[in-house]
């Protein structure tokens, strides 16, 4: 009895973050097998002791989430929504948004040399642009603050309970950047009472050491309050022959702090604020096979191959970047109604370093990049939900955006020993206002309509500026120049389904959604007298079948969703040369469409054996491409793979735990994800496509809840598999970028709560 009650302590003080990690026996083991809904949605397993004639044994813990803007359970909302344990994550490993594609199958990620560059991509979809006026396809929103540029979202997150990814058009309650879906991230709420943590972590292959630290609780009586920082550095895991350094690594520092005041019970104002700072030394890409024998000799020594880590460069290409915000949410009970409003602030400064020609050929040859970016944004937003419970149940709102980009970007270019130089200053200025609501009808007890309604109109402006050394076109920069424009657009968004419960424990809904994105604009470096005129918005419309399922007695659960979208004016960005060199071009590419089902189940099989997975199968295609006039690249891509998405992919884990008699757990885990081929450019060329492949990690740790420590032993990618992030093409060569785990490695974790 006396070993069965020091779990069920443990247990109940896990549930708060800085009490310390699961409860063995709640924690338990994840073995993911298919799907993209919400394999993780039961992290945790409760084995508390019940009363006489009430349920006993292992059950799987439900999840609530804020996918419909208001807190229910995941097995309940119908929606496809995949949940990520945030605890789960730290002791994974995995610190931001790019580590977790493994994890959910539906969700994939654009690696780049720098983080303005990067981008989501949901269900195949996604936008790959490094134009500042044009918006992501898949929102990110973290606490209710919608992120403006995908780039801000890269960082490390500090204190997260969990990353929701919400999958399809959610356009009425989310609205700004989720054409194709939602990645909102929601971090842990300050503790009641007094606790703190300390937590290092050491792995190898690079010389990676993490820190992170945070302490929190009641201040007042009607005031508490948390604070919690990290600190990172990786040398990284490939070596530039030319000087001998390490890069691919990463230098980062971050905090962020939490304030909760109540002065009585119907009020709650949330105070958040944050500030992190990375320096990158991502390379600009690692060559893994050329085109010309002359390239081939000025790369020597480095020997192109798809497993190459070495790289030649006279210039590090880096990324400086820093994010910093404050938003305040204010939650206010109107009687039965809860009037929010999120106020927020954000700024990125962003500064990249990009050695473009990927050689040491000075002072013959050089193409060198130096770009600043400098971003504000400026939200705000108001909804009233309505009480739970009534016939008519719903959420309206209005939200604004503001954002304003300015860039400056300079390039060297070297040829036969002849310099030239052009910088181009460029601005973009966008306004979004919107009217949501959604209602839910509930026609009876297990019946039930939604239809909601989202209203946005959209003010876009660019000014840019181009000064060249060289009155005519020289490799990589064109003629001075300069150019200005704005546009208007508005348009709506909406969801309508039907939804009912078969059963307590068996749910299935139809829905239909629109999907909007707004105007853009490819500004750039080289940008064109073409490019002046704006793109037109991006549509979509989804349609999409799903089923939630609970059996056994609370310990299985299956959740399926079949969906259809098809996507009208795609906005993608296509090979073409400028100046002598290959870029991309941003351009409404036409009609594409993504089909698929996405499955996800969870088994609590004993209360120390938890085995859970999702699997996805995504079709995502061309339809109908336009191809741009003048276009340097294949346009025969009709019925062809859209980039970043491939067919099946799918992850599975699970964790064993084993309750020791002095008092001690030993916990086991490991899982498994896999991988279809994928393509990583529209043009279809054949040398960037990355085969199909799978990555292999497990763990084993000792821990003593009751005196708060936790040491683990961490083996990632114990199979040795070599593997691109991304690939595209140069002139005359193909290239790729390396990951964090492109080869075996190991790395211990310490934890302690105080």
């Amino acid at each position: 009895m006396k070993e069965i009650d020091h779990h069920n302590a443990a247990a109940q003080g896990s549930k708060q973050r800085f009490a310390g990690y699961r409860d063995p026996l709640a924690w338990t083991i994840l073995l993911a097998s298919l799907g993209g809904s919400a394999w993780a949605e039961q992290d945790a397993a409760t084995t508390a002791q019940t009363p006489a004639g009430a349920q006993s044994g292992p059950v799987l813990k439900a999840v609530t989430v804020t996918a419909t803007r208001r807190e229910e359970s995941l097995q309940k909302i119908p929606v496809a929504v995949s949940v990520v344990d945030g605890e789960q994550l730290e002791r994974d490993n995995r610190n931001n948004v790019s580590s977790i594609v493994q994890q959910v199958p539906t969700l994939n990620f654009r690696t780049s040399a720098s983080n303005k560059d990067t981008t989501l991509f949901i269900r195949g979809v996604g936008t790959i642009s490094t134009s500042p006026g044009i918006e992501p396809t898949v929102a990110t929103v973290i606490d209710g603050v919608v992120f403006g540029r995908a780039g801000q979202s890269t960082l490390d997150l500090l204190d997260l309970e969990r990353i929701e990814v919400l999958r399809g058009p959610q356009g009425t309650l989310f609205g700004k950047n989720a054409s194709a879906g939602v990645l909102n991230v929601v971090t842990r709420a300050a503790p009641e009472e007094f606790r703190g943590y300390l937590d290092y972590s050491h792995f190898g292959n690079g010389n990676e050491n993490r820190y992170r630290f945070g302490v929190g609780g009641r201040l007042t009586d009607t005031l508490k309050g948390s604070v919690s920082g990290l600190l990172g550095k990786y040398d990284g895991n490939v070596k530039n022959v030319k000087n001998g350094d390490d890069v691919n690594g990463y230098d980062r520092t971050g905090v962020r702090g939490r304030l909760e005041f109540e002065p009585n019970t119907d009020i709650k104002l949330t105070l958040i604020g944050d500030y992190a700072r990375s320096d990158d030394d991502i390379p600009n890409g690692v060559v893994v096979s050329t085109r010309s024998a002359a390239f081939a000799n000025a790369l020597k020594p480095v020997s192109p191959s798809r497993h190459n880590q070495h790289i030649l460069s006279d210039y590090k290409s880096r990324t400086e970047d820093t994010s910093a915000g404050i938003s305040g949410q204010l939650d206010w009970q109107l009687g039965n109604y809860t009037l929010t409003s999120i106020t927020a602030w954000r700024r990125w400064l962003n500064h990249q370093y990009q050695d473009g020609d990927r050689l040491a050929a000075l002072p013959l040859t050089a193409s060198h990049d130096n770009g600043k970016v400098n971003y504000n944004q400026y939200t705000q937003e108001i909804r009233l939900a309505s009480p739970k419970g009534e016939f008519l149940e719903y959420v309206v709102g209005v939200y604004y955006m503001h954002g304003h980009t300015g860039e400056t970007y300079r390039r060297l270019s070297v040829n036969d020993g002849i310099a030239n130089d052009g910088q181009a200053n460029y601005s973009v200025t966008s306004n979004s206002f919107a009217l949501f609501g959604e209602n839910t009808f509930n026609f009876t007890d297990d019946f039930r309509g939604i239809v909601g309604l989202r209203w946005t109109r959209d003010g876009l402006g660019y000014k840019h500026r181009r000064v060249s050394t060289s009155p005519v076109a020289v490799t990589g920069i064109q003629p001075s120049t300069s150019s200005h424009g704005s546009v208007d657009e508005e348009d709506w968004s909406g969801r309508f389904g039907l939804q009912y419960d078969f059963t307590d424990n068996l749910m299935g809904y139809a829905t239909y959604s629109r999907g909007y994105k707004g105007p853009a604009y490819n500004v750039f470096f080289n940008m064109q007298p073409r490019d002046t005129e704006h793109l037109k918005p991006e549509t979509s419309d989804a349609y999409e079948l799903g089923l939630k399922a609970t059996a056994l007695n609370n310990r299985l659960t299956a959740n399926l969703a079949v969906f259809h979208t098809d996507y009208d004016n795609y906005q993608a960005n296509f090979y073409d040369s400028v100046a002598g060199q290959v870029v991309t071009r941003l351009v409404n590419a036409g009609k594409v469409y993504t089909k698929g089902v996405e499955l996800d189940t969870s088994f609590q099989v004993t209360p120390q054996l938890k085995l859970s997975g999702a699997l996805a199968y995504t079709e995502a295609r061309i339809d109908s491409f336009k191809c741009p006039a003048g276009a340097a690249s294949n346009c025969n891509v009709n019925g062809k793979p859209l980039p970043f998405s491939p067919d099946w992919k799918t992850y599975v884990r699970a964790d064993y735990s084993i309750p020791l008699d002095n008092g001690l757990d030993v916990e086991l885990t490991t899982d498994y994800s896999w991988q279809d081929e994928v393509q990583f450019t529209l043009d279809q060329n054949p040398d960037t496509k990355q085969g199909a492949y799978g990555i292999w990690n497990a763990s084993v740790a000792l821990a003593d809840y009751n005196r708060g420590w936790r040491v683990s032993f961490l083996g990632k990618n114990l199979n040795d598999k070599s593997y691109a992030t991304a690939m595209a093409a140069g002139s005359n060569y193909i290239y790729r970028f390396v990951p964090r785990d492109d080869e075996r490695y190991f790395g211990v974790q310490a934890h302690l709560d105080f």
